[in-house]
C-alpha cells in the first residue's frame, strides 16, 4: 500500500494533468444535447453540387415540399363537405318574435301579412348559416344530417343572410332552421388532410441524385431533403445516447492528445508546469461554454461567439504555435456539434490566424480594436466570398450576418480583462506585463538609481545589448531586457562594495579578508531574490537575478586568496555564486553580456585586438567552466554573439578625437 502511495505522489503531475483533460472533455461533452441525427450534406440552394456524385444508398421516398402541401390542404378546405342539421323550431320561433315585435309597433301592423309571407317563403326553401370562415357556399358540398343518414342539398336554391333584404327579419325575428354542425366537418376534414400524399415520387436505390458540379436547384434540394430525412430515421431506429457520448469523448480526448504532443516535442516546459496546462484548458471550457450557451439559445447565432479570444489569450502569454495548436483543437472539438460544420470550422481557422498574426507587437492598448476590426473585416470578407463562389452574385446578401460579425468582434475586446484576470491567477507573466516592468520608473529599478547609480547605469547597458543579441539569436527579447534591467538589484543592499558605485576611491574591501569580501559579493545574488519578492517579480524575472552568475567564482578574490595562501585549504563555496547556471536562451546571454560590459570597463584600451581578446576569454571561460551547458544555445548562436558583443563593445568604447584648443584674442565670458 506505502508503495503504491509512493508512486502516486511520484505521479501525481502527470495524473492530475490526465485527470484535468478527461473532466474537461467530459464536460465539453455535456454542455451539448445529444444529436441522434444521420447523414447531412453541406449545400445551398441556388450553388453547385462540391461534393462527389452522390448516389442513393436505399429506396426512399421524395417528400412533397412545404409549399406544394400547403396548396394540396388549401384545395382540400376549399372543397370541404359542410354538414348541417335542421333546426324545425325556427320558423314557430320566427313567428312568435314577428308577432310580439307587432304588438308593441302599432304603426307596422299593417305589414304582419306580407312579413309573415316572407318568413313562409324563406323557411320553405331553407334558411342557411354560413360557417365563420367561410364566405361562400360555391364549390361546397352541403349535406343535410337526419340522425345518421345525410342528403345533399343545393347550394344554389338555399337562403343566407344575404339574400335577406329587410333588415327586421334579417336582425331580429329570424334565425337559421339549418344549423353548420362543426364538429362533423372538422372530423370530415382531418380525415381529407389525412389522406394527402407527403410523397410525390419515389428514388431507387443506386440511382444518381445529383452530380458534382451540378447546379443545387430547388427540385434538387427536396430530394437531397427527402434524403437526410431518411438517413434521420433509420438513425433513430439504433441511436443509442451513451455510444454518441462516448464516441465524441473519443474525439476530444484525441484532439488533446495531438495538442500534448506537440506541447512536448516543441514546448515542453508548458507541459510540465500544471499551472500553465491547467491554464490552456480553462481557456478551451470557457470557449466551449460559450458555444454551448449560444448554441442552446439560437444555432445560428454561433458566429456571434469570439472564439479568437482563445489563440489571442495563448499568444499573449505563450507563442503563436501554442496560440494556433490551442484554436486548432478547440474548433475541431466544436464543429461537430454545431450546426454547418464545414462552414463553422473555415470561419474559425481563417479568422483565428487572422487574429494571432494581428496581435503582434501588443504592446498597447489601442491595438485590441485593431485586431477586432481585422476580425470584423475577415469574416465579412470569407462571408462575400463564400456568397458569390455560391450564388454568383450579392443579391442573397444577409445583412444579418454581419451584425453577428459586428457583436463577436467586440466581444473579442474581453481578452483584455481577462488577461489581467489569467495573469493574476495562473502567475503566468505576458508581454504586457514585462512593457510595464521595463520603464525605469518601477519602484525596483528607481530604488536602484538612488542607491546605486553605476549598477543602474550598468544594468542599463547590459539590458539594451542583451535585447538586440536575443533579437538576433531568436528568443523572448523583451524578457531577456527585463531581466537585464533586474538583475543587479541586490546590489542596493551595499553598493559600495561593487567597483562600479566608488566614485570616492575609497575601496571598502581593503579593510575585509578576501573570504569576507567573496561572501559580500555573492550575496547580492541572494539579496536580490528577496528583493524580487518584496516587489513581487515575476518569477521569469527571478531566475535573471539567480542565474546571472551561475555557479562561477568571484574570481578577483579567490584568485587573491589562493595566491597569498597557497597552503591553506580554501572552501570553493564561500568563493563561488550559488547559482544555478543559465537554463534558456535569455539568462545565457544575459550571464554573457554582464560579465562582458564589466570587464570592457575595466580594459586600459578600447582597441578593436583587446576587446576581441576580451570577448573571446570571457566567452570561452564559460563555456569551459560547463556555465552554459543547461541552456539550448547553439554553436551557431555563440558565434553570432561573439561577433555582435565585439561591435558593440567596440562601438561603445571607440576612442574619441581630441579636438584642437583655438585661442582666441578676446575671451568671450561664458553663458
Amino acid at each position: 500500500m506505502s508503495k503504491l502511495l509512493s508512486i502516486i505522489v511520484k505521479h501525481l503531475p502527470v495524473i492530475y494533468k490526465v485527470l484535468a483533460v478527461l473532466v474537461v472533455a467530459v464536460l465539453i461533452q455535456l454542455m451539448f444535447p445529444a444529436r441522434n441525427q444521420g447523414t447531412h450534406y453541406d449545400y445551398t440552394e441556388g450553388g453547385y453540387w462540391r461534393s462527389e456524385d452522390l448516389y442513393a444508398p436505399y429506396d426512399f421516398n421524395i417528400i412533397k415540399s412545404q409549399n406544394e402541401l400547403d396548396n394540396e390542404a388549401a384545395a382540400a378546405r376549399q372543397k370541404a363537405i359542410l354538414y348541417y342539421t335542421a333546426d324545425s323550431n325556427a320558423h314557430a320561433a320566427a313567428l312568435r318574435r314577428l308577432d310580439t315585435y307587432m304588438a308593441t309597433h302599432h304603426n307596422v301592423a299593417h305589414q304582419r301579412r306580407a312579413l309573415k309571407r316572407t318568413i313562409d317563403s324563406i323557411y320553405s326553401i331553407g334558411y342557411i348559416e354560413l360557417p365563420r370562415d367561410i364566405a361562400s357556399l360555391e364549390g361546397h358540398t352541403v349535406v343535410l344530417l337526419s340522425g345518421n343518414v345525410g342528403s345533399e342539398l343545393s347550394v344554389g336554391s338555399l337562403v343566407t343572410t344575404d339574400d335577406i333584404a329587410n333588415p327586421l327579419l334579417r336582425d331580429s325575428i329570424m334565425q337559421p332552421s339549418l344549423r353548420f354542425d362543426e364538429v362533423r366537418t372538422s372530423l370530415e376534414l382531418d380525415s381529407r388532410l389525412s389522406q394527402i400524399q407527403y410523397a410525390s415520387n419515389m428514388a431507387s436505390a443506386g440511382e444518381l441524385i445529383i452530380a458534382k458540379g451540378e447546379r443545387v436547384t430547388a427540385e434538387k434540394v427536396q430530394v437531397l431533403q427527402s434524403l437526410e430525412a431518411e438517413n434521420d430515421r433509420r438513425f433513430d431506429k439504433t441511436f443509442s445516447p451513451l455510444g454518441y457520448y462516448l464516441g465524441q469523448l473519443l474525439l476530444s480526448l484525441l484532439a488533446f492528445v495531438t495538442l500534448f504532443l506537440f506541447l512536448r516535442s516543441t514546448r515542453h516546459i508548458i507541459l510540465e508546469s500544471s499551472s500553465k496546462m491547467t491554464f490552456i484548458l480553462l481557456t478551451i471550457l470557457i470557449a466551449a461554454a460559450m458555444v454551448a450557451l449560444v448554441v442552446s439559445i439560437d444555432p445560428e447565432w454561433v458566429l456571434m461567439v469570439p472564439m479568437c479570444i482563445v489563440p489571442i489569450i495563448i499568444f499573449i502569454f505563450f507563442d503563436m504555435r501554442v496560440a494556433l495548436y490551442a484554436h486548432l483543437t478547440i474548433v475541431i472539438i466544436l464543429a461537430s456539434h454545431v450546426p454547418n460544420s464545414f462552414e463553422f470550422i473555415f470561419y474559425q481557422l481563417i479568422t483565428g490566424m487572422m487574429s494571432i498574426i494581428s496581435v503582434r507587437d501588443f504592446d498597447k492598448r489601442s491595438r485590441y480594436f485593431t485586431v477586432a476590426l481585422m476580425i470584423f473585416l475577415t469574416y465579412s470578407l470569407i462571408y462575400i466570398a463564400g456568397l458569390l463562389s455560391q450564388e454568383s452574385n450579392l443579391s442573397a446578401i444577409n445583412y444579418h450576418r454581419f451584425l453577428l460579425f459586428f457583436i463577436n468582434a467586440l466581444l473579442t475586446l474581453m481578452a483584455y480583462p481577462l488577461i489581467f484576470i489569467f495573469e493574476r491567477i495562473f502567475h503566468i507573466t505576458t508581454g504586457m506585463t514585462l512593457m510595464e516592468m521595463s520603464s525605469t520608473n518601477t519602484p525596483a529599478l528607481r530604488e536602484l538609481s538612488r542607491s546605486a547609480p553605476g549598477t543602474f547605469q550598468h544594468s542599463m547597458q547590459v539590458a539594451n545589448i542583451t535585447e538586440d543579441l536575443v533579437n538576433e539569436i531568436g528568443g523572448n527579447a523583451l524578457l531577456a531586457k527585463v531581466g537585464a534591467l533586474y538583475h543587479d538589484i541586490g546590489k542596493v543592499q551595499s553598493p559600495l562594495y561593487f567597483t562600479e558605485n566608488q566614485n570616492s576611491g575609497f575601496n571598502p574591501h581593503n579593510e575585509l579578508d578576501y573570504t569576507e569580501s567573496a561572501r559580500l559579493i555573492t550575496s547580492h545574488v541572494t539579496a536580490g531574490l528577496e528583493l524580487a519578492r518584496k516587489y513581487h517579480l515575476p518569477a521569469e524575472v527571478a531566475d535573471f537575478i539567480r542565474t546571472h552568475h551561475g555557479t562561477t567564482y568571484t574570481g578577483y578574490f579567490y584568485a587573491k586568496q589562493k595566491q597569498e595562501h597557497p597552503d591553506q585549504e580554501i572552501d570553493d563555496a564561500v568563493f563561488r555564486y550559488p547559482g544555478p547556471r543559465p537554463y534558456s536562451r535569455e539568462t545565457a546571454v544575459v550571464m554573457i553580456v554582464d560579465s562582458v560590459e564589466a570587464a570592457c570597463k575595466s580594459l586600459k584600451q578600447h582597441d578593436k585586438e583587446h576587446i576581441d581578446r576580451l570577448v573571446d576569454s570571457i566567452i570561452d571561460s564559460k563555456i569551459n567552466d560547463g556555465q552554459l551547458s543547461n541552456c539550448p544555445l547553439t554553436f551557431g548562436d555563440i558565434s553570432r554573439i561573439r561577433k555582435m558583443l565585439k561591435e558593440k563593445m567596440l562601438s561603445i568604447y571607440h576612442a574619441r578625437i581630441t579636438y584642437p584648443t583655438v585661442k582666441s584674442e578676446k575671451q568671450e565670458p561664458s553663458v
